[in-house]
């Protein structure tokens, strides 16, 4: 794996402490009864050298965030700091230490691999010297080389996603905005994507603020993450930090009648050893202290109301029920309301 000089790094920070410093966050889209608050006081701190994620839902505001930290688009009130930089009076220091990489594909799909880092490395003024140094270090890293002077449009989707996180890089931001990286791509290459964005605070001690509605996602590459809901950050920590505040197991079943949901969550609730039980759709889960000496009571409970059974399971804590604990709603119901609320023409951009 090569190593990169740092002698075309961006302007040094202006101040010391965290690289991404947002406070109080706010904006608002649309006007009277349309209006849409899609962040609503947002808070956090970003650690130098360290992958951070925004995990929620689509339409909790993960990417809102990161349009008004990456200057394209603007706060209704509130501060934030990029790589010490203020986003709101010094546009053009924040963009010259950061690269990003939106959802949707940012490469020229008529150029090959090499020509779009070219011109990348133009736009940022780096010298041609350089430009040459730095595409074919970029490319060996991820693997493209064999297909750098390919068409774009003819690479693969893991390939192409590459690219685009690479035209980041062409300058050597100090800090990367990474919006969905792994939306659409298969499981293999998720998984080279994880390999690749572990590797960037690694080897090169960049920051990394990562958006993502993958749960597992966030588990495996997130030092510090905050979750998002509505517009607001409602747990933050580490993933471990996170699960550890939910002890005890949850007890997920899988209903044969989704309409006996009310039932089942009566039945449930009413075993000995359950905490908290709440169902979306077919699925039930339940926190309980003890999962292993738990489950036969919720069996003969849901047995005795003849409520019948597809699955079942027991696990220890994850990202899913840390989300539920403190949102008040489970993950896939969030994703299923944002995804009715931006059928309607004044959700569209705040969902985003």
């Amino acid at each position: 794996m090569p190593t990169f000089d740092k002698s075309h790094t961006a302007p040094p920070p202006t101040g010391s402490g965290a690289a991404i410093q947002a406070v109080e966050l706010t904006k608002t889209y649309g006007k009277g009864d349309a209006a849409v608050r899609a962040l609503d006081g947002v808070t956090f701190s970003v650690p130098a050298g360290t992958v951070f994620g925004l995990l929620g839902p689509n339409g909790a505001g993960k990417s809102t965030t990161t349009k008004i930290l990456t200057t394209l688009a603007a706060a209704d009130s509130g501060t934030a700091t990029v790589a010490g930089h203020d986003v709101a009076r010094e546009g053009a220091a924040v963009r010259c230490a950061i690269g990003y990489v939106p959802q949707k594909p940012c490469f020229d799909p008529t150029a090959t691999g090499r020509e779009n880092l070219t011109l990348q490395g133009r736009i940022h003024g780096l010298p041609a010297h350089e430009i040459r140094q730095r595409s074919d270090a970029l490319l060996t890293r991820f693997g493209l080389t064999e297909a750098a002077d390919r068409v774009s449009k003819t690479w693969s989707g893991g390939m192409q996603r590459k690219l685009d996180v690479a035209l980041a890089l062409i300058h050597r931001p100090q800090v990367l905005f990474l919006d969905e990286p792994t939306t659409g791509l298969d499981p293999e290459a998720r998984a080279e994507m994880w390999a690749e964005i572990s590797g960037l605070t690694a080897t090169e001690g960049l920051t990394v603020l990562l958006t993502t509605h993958y749960m597992e996602e966030a588990d495996n590459l997130a030092d510090q993450l905050v979750i998002v809901d509505r517009g607001r950050v409602v747990a933050s920590g580490s993933p471990e930090q996170l699960k550890g505040t939910l002890d005890g197991d949850t007890i997920e079943v899988q209903l044969a009648d989704p309409t006996a949901r009310d039932r089942a969550r009566a039945a449930v609730g009413s075993a000995d050893g359950v905490r908290q039980v709440s169902v979306d759709d077919a699925t039930l889960l339940a926190r309980v202290g003890d999962g292993a000496a738990t489950l036969p009571r919720v069996l003969a409970a849901l047995d005795s109301d003849g409520i019948g059974l597809t699955s079942v399971t027991v696990a220890r804590p994850s990202l899913d029920d840390v989300y539920l604990r403190h949102a008040g709603r489970s993950f896939r119901a969030a994703e299923r309301a944002a995804g009715s609320a931006t059928d309607r023409p004044e959700f569209a951009e705040a969902a985003r």
